[in-house]
């Protein structure tokens, strides 16, 4: 298909429905209300369902009901509505219904701003609500990869029975990029023995039963010995990373989404300097890739990692346990939404070098 200008809510939007989304229950928040208004347009197109809920809390209880019947369903919000969605986000993966869930991030915390921001890091990839469980969590750094990314993130949540959170920023959802939209008018459905979908005495199907409440302790160690072998596979098969002239390089910087893209930037900076830098940014932040950033700044070359966030350094933690203290490690960001620009991502590398 031709490349066509697109909004990046507007895209996600569309490219859910390539995925076969079609139903979708929200309520409005900056900076993503474009994608539910895109959605209440394009879902009635293809006999699809939007519903504007009366809150977060009942959006995310809608789309444990559609997907417990077996739909492909999504929600959107950001930041502060994600967090009322937490208890929803906990139940449904206890009951093992793969949906997806967009954040697009902005300032915290509180209301905060409506900015971009990437405060919202752990409450992604360590569970935001109650109780020990993982959502796949996947960061993209360009409207085209988030688009790219929809229908792989529908696959993942129907493969592992699993809650899938595009975690993007707020950048991501207003800016506009050229995007090239998968054309899938007719997508593959999966099939869901374990739907409920209805059921009939007597019939080949049993019943289904959707559940997360299990009084017996028996009962509830049996559920996570299942989880525990679902996020094990997840981290043996779904990790995805990208690394960036990281081969010989003497620095290594670490981000992921937006920030990512101001790195590359950063590394082009140094090597007029005649400074090797190189990348890593991590595509999902759970599975984290914590093997290939070690391996990256592993080389006898590396002297130093610089990870840089839009944020108080909350996944600089799990870089500095994949590192494991075998090269110095500094971070550079704020919290809120300072971006930082990436002449002085290549000012502070300088620094590391001189020091």
């Amino acid at each position: 298909m031709a490349l066509k200008l697109m909004k990046g809510c507007e895209a996600i939007a569309e490219a859910a429905i390539q995925a076969g989304c079609r139903y979708f229950f929200g309520y409005p928040i900056t900076p993503q209300n474009d994608i539910p208004e895109y959605m209440s347009l394009r879902l009635p197109q293809v006999g699809g369902c939007f519903l504007q809920a009366e809150s977060e809390l009942a959006a995310i209880n809608m789309v444990y009901g559609a997907s417990g019947a077996g739909a492909r369903v999504m929600t959107s919000s950001s930041s502060p509505g994600i967090s009322l969605k937490q208890e929803g986000i906990s139940t449904i993966a206890a009951a093992e219904l793969p949906c997806v869930i967009v954040n697009m991030m902005r300032g915290g915390p509180g209301l905060g701003n409506i900015q971009a921001s990437q405060g919202d890091y752990f409450q992604a990839v360590k569970g935001g609500g109650h109780g020990d469980y993982h959502p796949i969590v996947i960061a993209p750094s360009s409207i085209q990869e988030t688009v790219n990314m929809m229908g792989k993130a529908f696959d993942l949540a129907d493969d592992y029975r699993i809650p899938v959170i595009i975690l993007a920023d707020g950048l991501i959802g207003q800016m506009m990029e050229p995007v090239e939209m998968p054309n899938n008018p007719d997508p593959v459905k999966k099939d869901k023995p374990w739907a409920a979908t209805g059921y009939v005495p007597g019939g080949k199907k049993q019943r289904a039963i959707i559940n997360s409440l299990y009084i017996e302790t028996e009962d509830l160690d049996v559920l996570h010995t299942r989880l525990s072998a679902t996020y094990d596979r997840i981290q043996a098969n779904e990790i995805m990373v990208e690394t960036y002239n990281t081969e010989g390089a003497e620095f290594i910087l670490c981000a992921y989404g937006t920030v990512a893209r101001v790195c590359k930037a950063a590394v082009r900076i140094c090597a007029e300097q005649g400074v090797k830098v190189g990348l890593v940014r991590p595509i999902t932040l759970w599975p984290f890739p914590t093997e290939a950033v070690h391996n990256a700044v592993a080389q006898e070359s590396v002297k130093g990692v610089l990870t840089v966030e839009v944020s108080d350094g909350q996944m600089y933690e799990d870089i500095r346990l994949a590192v494991n203290g075998c090269k110095p490690t500094e971070f550079m960001g704020k919290a809120g939404s300072a971006i930082p620009a990436a002449e002085d991502i290549a000012e502070r590398i300088m620094n590391m070098r001189r020091a």
